[in-house]
Order: structure tokens, then C-alpha cells, then sequence
């Protein structure tokens, strides 16, 4: 019995083994650069979605509130003597009625009247003689311009500058970018002597106290910043020998820091604005990201200690 040896199919033939190149299927080196690019690209655009997600939902994207600054209102008894009540004006000429003779039992009564008046003006004197001269109750209203209003502390005294500078251009730069006046009045001059143009070259002019209607403030105690104001009063040829030394601030720059102190209220206090409840606000000059200077509320206090209220 013989055997054959079996017949071996070729590749194109059914039922036939294919051979394949396993080298062309393996990746090289260009591929895997470009797969690790793209996936660093796609890291990396991913990040950057989730930052930007994340600034905007940092966005405030309320509206801002168009917030108004009322006309200020104070009581204020300006230079009336402190009081406990209020002195009545007389009435004018035309304001009093016109009297009809009194009937005969109102002439009797007031004849009692004066001669009971009478009798008792010793005790009156000697009361007097013991309480002092009083001319009248005098004016139970705050300090601050004559005025009527709500109760509440006028903005001169109510609000406090502060100013950081280390010399004296510095200082006088600050007061010249929102053009603060300096002046002196007193020691027997009657009239207001001013400073303006201080961080170049000081230049003086005068007025009258009766044209003067700007806000105006002063240092309480004696510090570095009181001492360039007289320097540079003196620079511009003010007399400054035994007179006090103002800031007068344009009205501008007084309806800004009204507008500042008023936000700051709505933000820290209440969203119901009182500015009878403000006893103190302090402003502070900074320098601004512009390169000039901005007033910046550092703090308020208030005369209101409700806790209730934030």
C-alpha cells in the first residue's frame, strides 16, 4: 500500500493559509507623537472650558442698581446757643390779626391779671437773679448750618478724610487732583485767604465769608499733615500766624463721597438707606489702577446700635 504525499494549497486558493505581514500593523513613531498630541490638545481645551465655566459663574450678573443721591436735609441750629427747645419767631406785621376791643369783663380780668404780674415780679427778679440771664430756651437742633430736617449729624462733622502720603508733593498732588483749596481764616483778618495749585506752584486769592457755601474740614489735633497745610499756605504767601486752616472740597468731589458713603450703607447696614443713623464715615485716598487717586470708605459707624440691623 502505497502512500501520497498530500497536496499543499496554495494562497489564493480556497481553504488555503494566508500569510500576513505582521510588521505593517504595528505603529510607529510618528503616529504615537500625533496621538499624544491630541491628547494633550484635548486636555488642555478642557481645562480651558472648565476655567471660563468657572468665570462666569463668578459673574455678577445682576443688573446694577441706579443709585440716586438725595439732597442732604439736617437739622442744624447754626449759630444759635444750644437748647432744649425751640424759640418761637415773632410774627410778622401782616401775620397778627386784627383785635376787637375787649368787652368789659375782659378789661376787669385783665387788670387783675397785671396787678397779680405786679406782685410777684419780686419773686421773678430773684428767680432770675438765681438761674442767670437766659434770653430764651435757646435751639434743641444738632450742630451744622442752620436748617430743618431729620435728626442726623451733618456731613462736616460726620465725615472724616485721611490721606497717605509720604512728603509733602506727595500730599499736595492728592489735594490738586480733586481740587482741594486750602485757606486760613481768623487771627483779625476778615477775610478767607486761600492756596490753589499747590504741587507746582502755590498761588493765593481771597474772599469774603459770605461768598464762601463749600464743605469744609479741618484737623483736630496738631500731626504732620496739618503742619504741610500751613507750609504750603505759607508757600503761596498766606498769613497763617494764629489762623485756623480749612479744606474747602469742590462740590464734585462732595456729591462723590456722598455716593460712596451711600453704598457702603446699602452694603454692609441695610438696603434701607437712613442717614440719620450715621454717626462717622472715613474716607481714605488711594491710588488708583488709572495712576490717579480714589476715595475708598474704610469704615462707618453708627448711632443706631440695633443689632437687629447689619
Amino acid at each position: 500500500m502505497s502512500t501520497a504525499n498530500p497536496v499543499q494549497p496554495k494562497n489564493n486558493q480556497p481553504g488555503g493559509i494566508l500569510h500576513v505581514d505582521e510588521t505593517s500593523m504595528r505603529t510607529n513613531k510618528v503616529e504615537q507623537v500625533s496621538s499624544l498630541l491630541v491628547s494633550v490638545a484635548v486636555m488642555l481645551a478642557f481645562a480651558v472650558g472648565m476655567l471660563f465655566l468657572l468665570f462666569l459663574l463668578s459673574m455678577n450678573w445682576q443688573r446694577p442698581q441706579n443709585i440716586i443721591v438725595d439732597a442732604e436735609q439736617i437739622a442744624g441750629r447754626g449759630e444759635n446757643a444750644a437748647g432744649f427747645e425751640r424759640d418761637f419767631d415773632p410774627p410778622a406785621a401782616d401775620e397778627v390779626e386784627q383785635l376787637s376791643e375787649p368787652a368789659l369783663e375782659q378789661t376787669i380780668q385783665m387788670v387783675n391779671d397785671a396787678i397779680a404780674a405786679i406782685a410777684s415780679m419780686d419773686t421773678l427778679i430773684a428767680n432770675d437773679a438765681i438761674a442767670g440771664d437766659r434770653s430764651g430756651q435757646g435751639d434743641s437742633r444738632p450742630p451744622g448750618p442752620e436748617g430743618e430736617g431729620v435728626d442726623g449729624v451733618h456731613r462736616g462733622e460726620r465725615w472724616e478724610l485721611k490721606f497717605t502720603a509720604r512728603d509733602r508733593k506727595a500730599y499736595a498732588s492728592q489735594l490738586d487732583a480733586f481740587g482741594i483749596e486750602l485757606a486760613a481764616i481768623g487771627g483779625g483778618i476778615p477775610t478767607i485767604d486761600y492756596a490753589t495749585t499747590l504741587a507746582k506752584s502755590p498761588k493765593a486769592r481771597s474772599s469774603t465769608r459770605d461768598q464762601e457755601k463749600r464743605l469744609f474740614f479741618s484737623y483736630v489735633t496738631n500731626n504732620a499733615l496739618m503742619q504741610y497745610d500751613k507750609a504750603l499756605l505759607q508757600a503761596a504767601g498766606v498769613n497763617t500766624k494764629e489762623r485756623t486752616v480749612l479744606k474747602f472740597i469742590p462740590k464734585e468731589l462732595e456729591d462723590t463721597l456722598a455716593m460712596a458713603e451711600k453704598v457702603y450703607y446699602l452694603d454692609k447696614r441695610s438696603k434701607d438707606f437712613r442717614i440719620s443713623d450715621i454717626a462717622k464715615t472715613i474716607f481714605e485716598c488711594k491710588p488708583a489702577k488709572s495712576g490717579k487717586f480714589e476715595w475708598v470708605v474704610i469704615d462707618q459707624r453708627y448711632r443706631n446700635k440695633n443689632p437687629s440691623i447689619k
